[in-house]
């Protein structure tokens, strides 16, 4: 048997070392490297509020399409880094290689055809949200850039998933600092031009992102590679495999399904506010990216829910994963109780530091002394999904997503707006109530499937074990029927 690679990350004790102490060793990368991640986008909404109202309105407005393909190739790669962490738990490596082999063929293939898909209808999408004229032709100045570069951005979310799988949170750390720091030299130098170079406009913000993938990707690239999880003899396969793409796609299309709604749930509030105010969506746009900065542990702490629930639950250590959710929640409290404080102290300072519009300035602080109360909220809901996730389960958590961001805003804000003539505050205070009971539902579900993995996990252990006995017996049928010595049950005795 070959030795494993000398930079494979450590994995086994995974489902063997005290649980507190993984949860910090993979959430505090993941939680700093979102935390650039979150930066990156401040740092693009910053320089378009310089360049104008509009420009910002218009990276408002692009965000949702954005992110649904960002949900695409981040759902994917849940998918992927769920199976390979069941693999690995289970002691299955060319399992897991396989896996991860084909995960990286799929996010190719999505790329492309994300693109080409997205060329067609993102111009519809920008008019049904009102998006006309010289609007119009700023929102797709920037969305034209970034799907030329959809392939790289789904290639970096399955990269990352693979080695998630592994325990490896600190490369995508080091890729998403690397980028942050390329796009503050990169958006004021593309977008005002420079040093031989052009005046971009918001198109330069959308090519700087461009170029940082590029650069996350090779890092990204080299790291998995030094794994040796993909190597042809650890068991990789590059030729698609039919039954692995749809074991992925399985996993994968509720995951990603439940981003998107992520995503089109950003299309709905938009809409709702478009009804409102010009201003109402930049300061939404502003704030939400404010909200993400407090909401960065929240991340960190789904990626170590999602890897420890994979692992532990491919080696049936339920009461790990158990363990795992309630030191995630744990922290979580701690650190939304600390943000959603400095929320309500902080929130006109944040919000001027981004623009000076009075009104939006007013609109986004209003939120977010709301968003403050709905922090640990996100966290309940995050980690249950997460482990959800982690155990082979998405398909609740897209139908917890649908229900969140789709049905009931339609008919929370609907009513809000319309009926009782709130405005505003009516769909900041819904978003407030349609998250705290998806929590709740998530909570409830996530202990109803733990429970029945481990039922399941015993009735199999002991399905296997009356096979094994009744092979045994099969092939040893005199020490099958030799019976205990005085048994009752002893043949007749001769005189």
């Amino acid at each position: 048997m070959s030795a494993p690679p000398r930079h494979a990350p450590a994995t086994g004790d995974l489902t063997s070392a005290p649980i507190p102490a993984l949860v910090r060793r993979l959430a505090v990368p993941a939680a700093v490297g979102f935390f650039f991640n979150t930066m990156f986008n401040v740092v693009d909404t910053y320089f378009a509020g310089r360049l104008s109202t509009d420009a910002l309105a218009a990276l408002s407005l692009s965000f949702p399409v954005f992110f649904m393909f960002v949900a695409i190739g981040s759902g994917f790669a849940t998918g992927t880094t769920a199976l390979i962490g069941q693999a690995l738990g289970a002691g299955d490596r060319r399992r897991a290689s396989l896996i991860g082999a084909q995960g990286i063929v799929l996010a190719g293939v999505l790329g492309v055809a994300s693109s080409a898909l997205g060329f067609l209808a993102v111009p519809h999408l920008f008019r049904l949200l009102g998006a006309e004229g010289a609007y119009l032709a700023t929102c797709l100045q920037y969305m034209n850039v970034i799907l030329g570069g959809a392939a790289l951005m789904f290639g970096v979310h399955m990269l990352n998933g693979v080695l998630n799988a592994q325990g490896d949170t600190r490369t995508f750390r080091d890729a998403l600092i690397m980028a942050c720091a390329l796009n503050v030299v990169l958006d004021p130098w593309f977008m005002f031009g420079g040093l031989g170079l052009p005046p971009l406009g918001i198109g330069g913000l959308a090519l700087a992102t461009i170029v940082a993938q590029m650069f996350s990707f090779a890092l990204m690239a080299h790291r998995v590679r030094r794994t040796g999880l993909l190597d042809r003899d650890a068991g990789a396969r590059w030729r698609p495999d039919p039954a692995v793409l749809g074991a992925i796609a399985h996993q994968g299309l509720p995951a990603g399904g439940n981003m998107m709604t992520m995503a089109l749930g950003v299309f709905v509030i938009t809409w709702f506010l478009g009804q409102v105010s010009h201003q109402a969506v930049a300061a939404y746009g502003v704030a939400t990216r404010i909200e993400q900065m407090m909401l960065l542990p929240a991340i960190g702490l789904n990626v170590a829910t999602l890897t420890l629930s994979a692992q532990n639950g491919g080696a049936r250590r339920f009461d790990r994963v158990r363990q795992a959710v309630r030191t995630a929640l744990g922290a979580g409290a701690v650190l939304m109780v600390c943000g959603g404080i400095l929320l309500l102290l902080l929130a006109r300072p944040l919000m001027d530091a981004f623009t000076d519009d009075p009104a939006v300035v007013a609109i986004g602080a209003r939120y977010l002394r709301i968003a403050a109360f709905i922090g640990f909220a996100y966290i309940i809901l995050f980690v249950n999904t997460s482990a959800l996730q982690g155990l082979k389960r998405p398909a609740l958590a897209l139908w917890i997503g649908l229900a969140r961001q789709i049905v009931a805003p339609v008919l929370v804000f609907g009513l809000a707006t319309r009926v009782w003539g709130l405005g505003l505050d009516g769909i900041w205070w819904g978003i407030f109530g349609i998250t705290w009971a998806a929590a709740l539902a998530a909570v409830v579900l996530a202990r109803r499937e733990v429970a029945q993995a481990e039922r399941a996990a015993h009735r199999d252990d002991a399905a296997a074990t009356s096979d094994a006995h009744q092979r045994g017996a099969l092939t040893n049928p005199a020490a099958a029927g030799a019976t205990p010595a005085g048994s009752s049950h002893a043949g007749p005795t001769t005189a």
